[in-house]
């Protein structure tokens, strides 16, 4: 494709809908439509988004032109394939627009989408399922008619929501087409709910897990390893599964706890009252919370700051999988946990196996030469700025 095409993409940047400023990993080829603004709590210790922002619902009105708007991006960017010769639903015309310089967001996330195959659509921002039912239905029905290619239709809740939802109005976002919801649950122990301000108790997860899978939509959960500190690790794994186990959600999600300035929870940290663990008792509390589940959906580790991303699987079948590799990698001597923590870290090593690659391992422990990381402290410095990146 030539410049001469400029015209055509100049068009399509007039258009714009509005984003908000995250969505699940598992969520990256969707198409972002953004229901209500901010989080409705917005209080969690943990978590450094949307503070100091005013949680807002959005006119449907606005959000079905929205929409209607990345219905014409989309149809802009399929005619542009046509016309290049290219058939209607090119993936190289898609990934040729998303990489044009000056491409807006909202045209981006449209290509992306297309080049994805367009199959998938979350509601945004962190709790949309607040919405008043009627409302929410309008505007799934109206994602549903407008994109024929759509298979699933997902947004956030936050289990007290869910929990004052009933059934029945869940069964009706069902048959508009609402697919998965996925769900911020972090810790099933109410000690570590309150030291964070979650906001909510072990029991809310519980109730409002159950009425999303009794209306037969899926369900995905959140488990934060790490979030108890030193002293609550063993109570947020232990009651976490058994809340887990409970619910039976379709996919449970790790989430490695991060901190930084921006999050409330780092006062704490400063002042003594909160202790991080380390790397390697964050994986000993994921082994514990492995060991404990009965559920029958699938564990995945899809988040770029889990240190073990193969622990993934259908359980119960995978359970005795993923604590062989747990045990694999806490058996290891401490110089080659080192060599795979960093070079995890800073994107050499995909899985465990790669430090096992002599250039690879060669190259990283060159790296921590070079720093100077002679000590595991100073090798955990290093890794923090690394995931300072990712954040």
């Amino acid at each position: 494709m030539e410049l001469s095409h400029s015209a055509t993409l100049n068009k399509l940047n007039r258009y714009y809908f509005e984003q908000g400023p995250i969505r699940p990993p598992s969520e990256a080829y969707s198409l972002l439509i953004r229901a209500t603004r901010n989080c409705s709590w917005n209080r969690c210790q943990f978590c450094p988004v949307y503070k100091g922002q005013k949680f807002e619902l959005r006119p449907v009105e606005d959000i079905i032109k929205d929409i209607e708007t990345a219905k014409v991006i989309a149809e802009g960017i399929q005619e542009f394939s046509w016309k290049t010769g290219n058939g209607g639903a090119s993936r190289d015309v898609a990934a040729y627009v998303y990489n044009q310089i000056g491409t807006s967001d909202c045209v981006k996330n449209v290509a992306l989408w297309l080049w994805a195959g367009g199959t998938s659509a979350f509601l945004q921002d962190a709790n949309t399922i607040i919405m008043r039912t009627p409302e929410l239905v309008r505007i799934i029905s109206t994602l549903q008619q407008s994109f024929s290619s759509l298979e699933r239709i997902t947004s956030y809740c936050r289990s007290k929501t869910a929990a004052k939802k009933t059934v029945e109005e869940f069964g009706e976002m069902k048959r508009a087409g609402l697919t998965r919801i996925h769900m911020g649950m972090e810790s099933g122990c109410d000690e570590v709910l309150k030291l964070v301000d979650k906001g909510m108790t072990a029991g809310d997860h519980i109730k409002g897990g159950k009425n999303i899978k009794e209306a037969g939509i899926e369900l995905s959960e959140y488990y934060m390893p790490g979030l108890g500190g030193k002293n609550l690790s063993q109570e947020h794994a232990m009651e976490s599964a058994r809340v887990l186990n409970e619910i039976n959600p379709d996919f449970i999600r790790l989430r490695t706890l991060h901190l930084n300035a921006m999050t409330p929870l780092w006062s704490k940290l400063q002042s003594g009252e909160y202790e991080l663990q380390s790397e390697d008792e964050i994986i000993a509390e994921i082994r514990c919370l492995i060991e404990k589940l009965n559920f029958t959906g699938e564990l995945k580790s899809d988040h770029v700051l889990n240190l073990l991303p193969e622990l993934e699987g259908k359980f119960p079948e995978a359970r005795k999988i993923c604590l062989a590799k747990i045990d694999r990698y806490l058996a290891m001597p401490l110089k080659d946990r080192l060599n795979y923590r960093l070079g995890r870290r800073a994107g050499y090593y995909e899985k465990l196996d790669d430090v096992y690659d002599a250039a690879k391992y060669h190259k990283i422990e060159e790296a921590i030469k070079h720093i100077g990381a002679d000590s595991a402290d100073k090798v955990d410095e290093a890794i923090e700025q690394f995931k300072q990146r990712f954040i």
